[in-house]
């Protein structure tokens, strides 16, 4: 389907919309970050990637934490590529039932509303995950992506769910990368022609 003549209240109504939270944990984008180049990046989002995710609760769309995890053995993790390699050595683990694997405060967790999509491979909510057929079986058309990071995970979600057949839609001021200059390279030259770019008050402003 075709986003062409959609206006974006359509495009993001809550009766066919989910909003995906990419590496929102503590571990990644917390005070106790593996990776703290990036988690100062993304301290100026933080405040509007909770207003944007209290109101999606607020209009029934369904919140969807896609969380980074590792067995403290490593077993079945990625070692293919330098980025594993830094998660490894850092001293910061995203440990199954750790802090660090914990929603960010600001976004907080919702127990009897909020999904917890964890995955122990690859780069992305969207690899080898149970994604894509939990939003089939909810007929979940588009997906509303924030989080981090632009440079891999964000921006390969994007790519997913677009070969997927979904209709995407990044707020631009609910994802950050590294360094943020290049993060808004990614934004203007890639997402760009991918999904349909919008900004936090004005998803809020169609929810409310």
């Amino acid at each position: 389907m075709s986003n062409e003549h959609l206006e974006i209240k359509d495009l993001v109504d809550p009766s066919h919309t989910a909003l995906l939270l990419v590496e929102c944990q503590n571990g990644v984008i917390g005070e106790k970050s593996s990776f703290p180049a990036l988690a100062e990046a993304s301290k100026n989002m933080l405040a509007d990637l909770g207003r944007l995710t209290q109101v999606a609760r607020n209009s029934k769309i369904k919140v969807i934490h896609g969380l980074a995890m590792v067995r403290e053995d490593g077993w079945g993790s990625n070692n293919n590529a330098r980025l594993f390699g830094a998660a490894r050595r850092s001293p910061v683990k995203q440990l199954p039932d750790s802090e660090e694997v914990e929603p960010i405060k600001e976004v907080g967790f919702d127990s009897e509303l909020d999904v917890l999509l964890p995955r122990f491979h690859g780069l992305s909510p969207t690899s080898g995950t149970e994604l894509d057929a939990l939003l089939r079986n909810e007929e979940i058309s588009t997906v509303v992506v924030s989080g981090v990071s632009l440079n891999v995970a964000v921006q390969n979600c994007v790519f997913d769910l677009i070969n997927y057949g979904y209709q995407v839609v990044v707020p631009v001021d609910a994802v950050a990368g590294v360094p943020s200059e290049y993060g808004k390279t990614i934004i203007e030259n890639t997402l760009a022609v991918l999904a349909t770019l919008t900004d936090v008050d004005s998803l809020i402003k169609v929810w409310s």
